[in-house]
């Protein structure tokens, strides 16, 4: 017969075989990185990327003229977390292009310009590096202080008080992860959702228990304490203080049932579920960022613009998604 202590040791196995199946899924799921011409995105301000120093290891997608922003009509800001919390947002470009077009800040983690592919064929341009949820918000925390500096080009156009933290599968447990940080306005969980029911520990670490994370005193999870996403339990959940909104591919997305289920347990706050049959790939190469750029797009003006048209798409009986019979579509807390 088998000691407890065997028992747990088996169990921890099983988490830790599971983990490194969706890690392992999740970096070969990836649509193919953007070539050609950097898209200007759909909206009245075309969009631009660039690096800064204040911000290393971010790329910044932004409105290429800044002249129409000010503490009237501020940038609200966006931070993005990339899928198998790769290094690179090369992935993603025409989707994050497009937020920017409508009048976003856009704060994705991976460097400008993208690290290049090495020349023996391995996973290049940041895939062989794993980021941390922290780097969310060092993107909030060098908007924040950009709007404040005299001599930025941002000065006194961005909304100090409209945050956005979002990601694709292990970058949507990122924005998870800091989403108890009293800043973050509003969360996207995309092809995502919280795979076990307590803190996952890092590979390799199965014979003693996660270290416990520190909270600072605005509430966000110090940098050091960071294991990257897969520290995530389903407990994130309960702390969750603003309307979060899962976009997911469908039954066939490897993410589907974990974010079904995090859908049912979250009670204190509005949250929606939509699911398009994509997989976990998504639309975000597509012109545009495809289907998922459109609803993202509205989520992120109905949030953090209080654009009541745009959340005509999720509110009400006759919601746009609640009609559009390629989506499926539920809500909690939503009218």
């Amino acid at each position: 017969m088998l000691k407890q202590g065997d028992l747990n040791m088996i169990r921890w196995c099983c988490i830790l075989m599971c983990a490194f199946g969706l890690i392992v899924a999740t970096a070969f799921a990836q649509p193919a990185p953007y070539e050609g011409p950097p898209p200007k995105g759909s909206g009245p301000y075309p969009a631009t990327m660039e690096g800064d120093p204040g911000v290393p290891g971010h790329t910044i997608y932004r409105p290429e003229d800044l002249s129409p922003f000010s503490r009237s009509n501020p940038l609200p800001v966006a931070a993005w977390g990339n899928g198998g919390c790769a290094n690179s947002n090369q992935f993603y470009v025409p989707f994050l292009a497009e937020l920017a077009s409508h009048g976003f800040l856009v704060v994705a983690i991976g460097p400008f310009p993208p690290e290049p592919a090495p020349k023996d064929g391995g996973m290049g341009g940041g895939m062989g590096i794993r980021t941390t949820s922290a780097q969310l918000l060092e993107a909030v925390d060098w908007a924040t202080a950009e709007n404040k500096r005299s001599d930025s080009k941002y000065y006194g156009k961005v909304n100090p008080s409209k945050f956005a933290v979002f990601g694709h599968s292990c970058g949507g447990l990122q924005a998870l992860e800091v989403s108890p940080d009293p800043r973050v306005s509003t969360v996207l969980v995309m092809d995502s959702g919280v795979v076990t029911p307590g803190a996952m520990p890092k590979i390799g670490a199965a014979k003693k228990a996660p270290p416990k994370t520190e909270m600072p005193k605005e509430g966000a999870p110090k940098a050091k304490a960071m294991g990257g996403a897969m520290a995530v339990g389903k407990d994130i959940l309960q702390k969750l203080h603003q309307p979060v909104i899962y976009i997911n591919g469908g039954e066939k997305d490897i993410a589907y049932a974990n974010g079904m289920d995090d859908f049912e347990k979250i009670e204190k706050v509005p949250v929606a579920m939509a699911n398009l049959d994509v997989g976990h790939g998504g639309t975000y190469a597509q012109p545009n960022g495809g289907e998922f750029g459109k609803v993202a797009l509205a989520w992120l003006k109905w949030q953090l613009k209080g654009d009541e048209t745009a959340g005509k798409m999720f509110a009400g009986p006759d919601c746009g998604l609640c009609k559009d019979t390629e989506w499926k579509y539920e809500k909690k807390k939503i009218p």
